[in-house]
């Protein structure tokens, strides 16, 4: 279980910068990291809290609110109503990044029933309803700053485009009604659920480079768990069932030409939650398959590289790929020593 190395580099190797913000990722062969993210400081947060989770130890706790800090206080600008995607300069802001931030606020406060958490939470929550809802009903993936002017959208690029994989962050706004009491912040959740069902059979391929179609596997299965607070519902199920074995076929064609670190993760961990909701039976040797060949992605210094290509390992230390590769391989410890599904708790989904 790499649980203790992963760890430890998310917390001492300097991808976490002294004000608390975590660089998108580690450049091996340059020695140096890239600039501070907000996106991946949210997932940061999530996973400190997860880790306390499972350990019990007290420093992913501190560390989990010292970074939230760094978001509501530095990162969160309240006047203008901006989480920018990067601070250096503050041009764009992404919804996607912006449901993360939120997600990752909203785990800090469940651990620690802090207030200044939970109200950026909230506040955010009302500017991606408020800023980025297209009259068409579909969301603006980017917008400019400080105007807050929607960035043209690219179909070919899955970032700047409105597809299904927003539904992971627009997942924060049902976690927002939760919290809060607050009903009415499900209601763009179940518009955003609605427009990702509708246009989620098209993402993939969805670009004639096969390599390509690797990248797009990363925020295919963001839809995927974005689906599980409904993965009760049986045309939610169906639609989870049919999008892990289509992202299991891809994964196996493409594997050997271009692999990414997190497709393996995010395959291996939505197994894992379907199988706990009841929405997808676990397939254990697919799973057992996908963990062995995530764990050949660790560096001997806890983090996980982002991928593989033609045979060899890109030069990335990705906080994200470890993140969600030491959920994953966590999880798949805890399921394949038991014979029944170990309990989930999906708001402790990085």
């Amino acid at each position: 279980m790499p649980i203790s190395p992963a760890g430890r580099w998310l917390l001492h190797s300097g991808i976490q910068e002294p004000g608390f913000g975590v660089a998108r990722y580690y450049r091996a062969d340059l020695g140096r990291n890239l600039p501070i993210s907000t996106e991946i400081t949210g997932y940061t947060v999530s996973a400190c809290v997860y880790l306390h989770s499972v350990t019990g130890d007290p420093e992913y706790l501190e560390r989990a609110l010292a970074t939230a800090r760094f978001l509501t206080r530095t990162a969160w600008n309240a006047t203008a109503g901006v989480l920018p995607f990067e601070l250096d300069p503050p041009a764009f802001a992404y919804f996607f990044d912006c449901g993360i931030v939120l997600r990752g606020l909203l785990a800090a406060w469940r651990a620690t029933r802090d207030e200044e958490c939970l109200s950026t939470a909230v506040a955010i929550g009302r500017t991606m309803a408020a800023d980025f809802r297209a009259a068409d009903g579909s969301l603006h993936p980017i917008l400019s700053l400080p105007a807050k002017r929607p960035v043209a959208r690219d179909p070919r690029r899955w970032s700047q485009s409105d597809g299904c994989y927003q539904l992971k962050s627009a997942m924060a706004w049902w976690d927002l009604a939760e919290a809060t009491g607050d009903r009415s912040f499900r209601e763009p959740y179940e518009q955003t659920l609605e427009y990702a069902l509708r246009n989620a059979p098209a993402f993939l391929p969805g670009h004639p480079d096969r390599l390509a179609v690797m990248d797009r596997l990363h925020p295919f299965l963001y839809f995927l768990e974005g689906l599980l607070p409904m993965a009760g519902d049986a045309r939610c199920s169906a639609v989870m069932s049919e999008g892990i074995g289509r992202a299991e076929c891809y994964l196996r064609d493409l594997a050997a030409e271009f692999v990414r670190s997190d497709v393996y993760a995010q395959l291996l961990r939505i197994r894992l939650f379907a199988d706990w909701t009841s929405a997808v039976p676990l397939d254990r040797e697919a799973a057992e398959c996908e963990a062995r060949h995530l764990a050949a992605f660790q560096d001997p210094c806890g983090g996980f590289y982002f991928g593989r290509k033609g045979g060899h390992l890109l030069p990335h230390l990705n906080p994200v790929s470890t993140v969600f590769a030491l959920q994953a391989l966590e999880l798949w410890d805890a399921a394949s020593a038991s014979a029944e599904s170990a309990p989930l708790d999906r708001h402790l989904l990085i």
